[in-house]
């Protein structure tokens, strides 16, 4: 085995990241008492106020925006036992406003709510079937009384009015996370906001969003990834709430709710000593924690109720579990961990990653993956904050048994616990964590969720970072001896056959009656959002000659990018054709990915690599092939050196190639079970129709007869055709000085592109059968040739009208209707210059919903609705997002790539901006009768057929049920 090698500086730094961390207590100008850790890069401070509510600060000047996240410490494991999923759906109540916000008239609206709230607890108790449907009539008809006092969407029309992007929320285990990014000039008005949403629970339009939740519920029917985890929590957990309670919740609790339950939990939980503020970006750390203490400061502290600790008793033999659905069959093995931070649960990391990491250099990746032993494998550990899971999950082969494939993995844990791995690797491991570390944390995303993370398990922001400390202490003895007591016959094992799933709910359209949105009305609250003035952030547009930095390396182009952050680096050789010029260059790399030299062997190329912290990949797209290396700037030379011995030298062999063919068919045959890879080819036919790039594809008998030897010319002459390099790093001349002894001048030229057309979009509807409960429908319609001075445009009316929780056909569809959980509408330009525009209209609901949806979108597509207010909230919201967001790191050298396809090298952004600046509605009103309006579309529809509406489906087009073969090309 080769010795590890650390460069100088790498070892400087990783030193420097293994310092003693150490919480230190120190008092601002302002009087304020806060925490932070020496030896801390990212500078966090840690303030507690005296209601109990964490505050989470820390500097990120990338632009002037502020990643934020309130986390609040509760989950779906507290969800009472006969209310299941009321988490979650309570994430989503809160965003329906207050008595203050998302009313016209708070008075006569919550009379009507306490009436609704006492008919769902007469709903829930009554057992007669035809009573309750009699009450949720009731309700039904009370609910349409309350909503003439609602304002819909009115915490996302203030919320969007910010110029904020990602508002979301999500709720797990133990966890509900609510996120925005926002400018930072808007940070007061966004707390403004916020302490709003969180000072009372306000439930209204309560049983139309229910009936979204219930689709969200059908979408996890549908959704193999839950179907496994579902099974696989329960049977590791037959006691916890982790298995016992999915977030989701039954299909039973969700059809009766209780108000009154949801109030109570409300109340319990969101307190501010339960909650935190997490803010990351452009901040001033005295004016931010005044400014949260003066809004969330005057929360109440409440005492949080005992929670009854359930503990489970130890697994001593296998449970099994079986689960179905249409797609390939697939195995997930799993052992019950300890809880995050546990000593047992970093024990079980470091043998997942000895197994399986990001080099591809485990066992699993190296024995299995790597000599193609079944379709794919791997090793993870998931620690939550009670109790956590180490998992073997793989893949087998067209006639692979699932004990054939569950003996390899078991193989691999064997070698382990014999000691059969290489020593380097503990190195490597925690190498590479620190690694992953500095990349996640140079976004201000990456260290809020970090530092929400930290506050939802109870942790310390000293835990955290010395958490890399302790791993970089555990040895190979303590692995041994770990994988040999951990490791027996106390496992869960859930296979996931290809089968009909019997145990799908397939439930009746309720009749919910549209509700009213009075989408012109605004509260007092949100006038008052709305006419708070604030500093506006200037657009800063990117000058890529001042910012790129070119030199000639033969008759190469060479662009540096500086890294301002850290000290990662990355070496790319662009080249200007991909699968259009060739379609057998992405076979190629596939197949290259699996070779080795005569040097090195696969597995030896993937050791080296891992050790040196560096990443390589080949993409390959219909007019781009790129390399890529990333990793550490203090390795990159020597990772320069490996990448281009191994593509020079790489090694042909039949054996291997025979195998790799295998697998690539095998691959295709799992990717026409899978629903989401059939709905994109389904979208994909209903575009470009029969002859397309996706379904021109590489024949079997053409790569059963490809010689392996010719096919590895295409990666050895790579470097003798045209292309460029793109350097980011610190040091300039040193990746200048990689790169250059292996550049050559251009000697060899790529085949002419092969042309697709883009057929007109005719009316016709595609249909593929798949046992599913939703159906998914996707319209997509030819429009015009991109035109640079729309872009626009087609951003405010995707803003306005098409897309995200404040457009017109979410309101529509979903809010007043509750017709979809998932619809929007989206007019797309094209990549390229003197190619089409596509305008997409998606709706995913319930089968016997479908007609109901596609009859209220094209109602609402008719003409472009007309509301001033919600135009000129899209329109600020787009000039907020443009002014506030900035190119950088990367990013720089390639977004210039992308825009010189449209035939430009300048930011295009700022003529974007100026169009919007001087936009009105009428004329985009006059841009969606010429772009929009006009258009015909092509339908894709995949689900159930004997769930078709036949009489509906006629009136979009020409119907045609189309096979997996037509849309896959094979």
């Amino acid at each position: 085995m080769k010795k590890f090698f650390i460069s100088v500086s790498l070892f400087c730094m990783l030193s420097a990241m293994a310092q003693k961390f150490e919480t230190q207590k120190l008092t601002d100008a302002q009087g304020y008492t806060y925490e932070t850790v020496k030896n801390d890069q990212a500078g966090v401070r840690v303030y507690t106020l005296k209601n109990g509510l964490k505050v989470y600060l820390a500097k990120n000047e990338d632009a002037p925006r502020i990643q934020t996240y309130i986390p609040v410490r509760t989950g779906s494991n507290n969800d009472p036992s006969d209310n299941t999923g009321l988490a979650h759906y309570l994430e989503h109540m809160v965003f329906k406003g207050t008595s203050n916000l998302g009313t016209q008239d708070w008075v006569k609206e919550k009379a009507l709510l306490q009436q609704i709230s006492d008919l769902y607890e007469q709903h829930k108790a009554e057992k007669d079937p035809a009573k309750k449907k009699e009450l949720y009539k009731k309700i039904d008809e009370v609910s349409q009384e309350a909503s003439k006092y609602a304002i819909a969407n009115e915490y996302d029309k203030a919320i969007s009015s910010l110029g904020a992007t990602g508002t979301n929320a999500h709720t797990w285990l133990d966890e509900t996370v609510y996120k925005n990014n926002i400018p930072s000039n808007e940070l007061e008005k966004w707390l403004r906001v916020e302490k709003e949403r969180f000072s009372e629970l306000v439930l209204r339009l309560f049983h139309t969003e229910l009936e979204a939740v219930y689709e969200e519920y059908n979408r996890a029917q549908d959704n193999d990834g839950r179907l496994v985890n579902y099974a696989l929590m329960e049977a590791l957990f037959p006691k916890h709430p982790n298995g016992q309670q999915t977030t989701i919740g039954t299909s039973e609790h969700l059809k009766s709710p209780s108000m009154v339950a949801i109030h109570k939990y409300f109340d319990t939980y969101y307190v501010p000593n339960n909650m935190a503020v997490v803010l990351v970006g452009d901040i001033d750390f005295d004016k931010t924690i005044k400014l949260v203490d003066q809004y969330f400061g005057a929360f109440k502290y409440k005492d949080l109720p005992m929670k009854k600790m359930v503990t489970e008793e130890p697994m001593t033999k296998v449970v099994s579990r079986t689960v179905k659905s249409p797609s390939t069959q697939r195995m997930t093995m799993a052992w019950r961990t300890d809880s995050y931070g546990s000593q047992e649960a970093r024990l079980a990391d470091v043998v997942a990653e000895i197994l399986s990491n990001n080099g591809d250099a485990g066992l699993i990746d190296l024995n299995i993956n790597q000599k193609q032993k079944t379709l794919g494998a791997g090793a993870y550990e998931s620690p939550f904050k009670m109790y956590g899971l180490f998992a073997l999950s793989v893949t087998p082969k067209e006639g692979q048994s699932f004990d054939e494939a569950k003996k390899l993995l078991l193989d691999q844990l064997d070698l382990v616990k014999k000691g059969q791995f290489p020593d380097w690797i503990f190195k490597a491991i925690v190498n590479d964590k620190k690694v992953q570390r500095m990349k996640g944390w140079e976004t201000a995303d990456g260290l809020a969720t970090e530092l929400y993370g930290s506050y939802i398990k109870g942790r310390t922001w000293e835990q955290e970072l010395d958490e890399i400390n302790e791993y970089e202490k555990i040895t190979k003895a303590d692995v041994i001896k770990f994988a040999n007591e951990f490791f027996k016959d106390n496992y869960v094992v859930v296979y996931k056959e290809k089968g009909v799933n019997d145990k799908l709910v397939r439930v009746e359209n309720p009749g919910i009656t549209p509700i009213k949105l009075n989408r012109e009305v605004q509260s007092p609250f949100l006038k008052g959002i709305l006419n708070t003035k604030v500093a506006e952030i200037k657009p800063e547009f990117i000058d890529y000659k001042a910012a790129i930095q070119t030199s000639q390396v033969k008759d190469k182009t060479v662009s540096f990018v500086k890294n301002k952050y850290n000290e990662i680096a990355q070496v790319s050789y662009v080249f200007p054709f991909g699968t259009d010029n060739d379609k057998e260059l992405s076979i190629a790399g596939t197949v290259f990915g699996y070779l080795g030299t005569d040097k090195y062997t696969p597995e030896q190329l993937k050791e080296e690599f891992y050790k040196l912290g560096i990443s390589n990949s080949i993409r390959t797209s219909n007019d781009q092939m790129i390399v890529t290396l990333t990793g550490l700037e203090s390795n990159m030379k020597k990772g320069v050196e490996l990448m281009n011995h191994w593509m020079t030298n790489v090694k042909a062999d039949k054996a291997i190639y025979s195998q790799t063919v295998k697998t690539i068919l095998e691959a295709r045959a799992v990717g026409k079970k899978d629903k989401g890879r059939i709905m994109a080819a389904l979208s994909n036919y209903a575009k470009y129709g029969k002859d397309s790039r996706m379904t021109d594809i590489v024949s079997k008998d053409r790569l059963e007869g490809i010689d392996v030897t010719e096919l590895m010319k295409k990666i050895k002459t790579l470097n003798q055709y045209p292309y460029q390099i793109f350097l980011y790093g610190q040091d300039q001349t040193g990746l200048e000085k990689a790169v250059k002894p292996y550049v050559v001048n251009t000697s060899l030229q790529p085949a002419k592109a092969k042309e697709y057309t883009e057929p007109a979009t005719t009316g016709k509807v595609y249909f593929t059968n798949y046992d599913m409960v939703q159906m998914e429908m996707a319209k997509v319609a030819k429009g015009s040739t991109v035109n640079l001075s729309n872009f626009g445009k087609s951003n405010v009316f995707n803003e306005y009208f098409g897309r995200g929780l404040s457009s017109i056909v979410f309101q529509e569809i979903r809010e007043s209707k509750s017709l979809a959980y998932s619809a929007y509408v989206s007019y797309g330009n094209a990549s390229e210059k003197g190619h089409a525009n596509y305008i997409t209209n998606y709706i995913g609901t319930q089968s016997n919903k479908l007609p109901l949806a596609v009859s209220a979108m094209n109602d609402l597509m008719a003409e472009l609705p007309q509301i001033p207010a919600q135009f000129d909230n899209a329109r600020g919201s787009a000039l907020k997002q443009i002014a506030s967001n900035r190119v950088n790191r990367t990013n720089i050298f390639f977004s210039q790539l992308a825009l010189k396809k449209l035939g430009i090298d300048y930011d295009i952004r700022k003529d974007t901006y100026a169009e919007i600046q001087g936009l009105t509605l009428p004329q985009l009103t006059g841009f969606y009768n010429t772009e929009v309006k006009p258009v015909q579309y092509n339908t894709a529809i995949i689900g159930k057929k004997e769930n078709l509406n036949m009489e509906s489906i006629n009136k979009m087009g020409e119907f045609q049920e189309v096979s997996l073969e037509e849309i896959f090309g094979y």
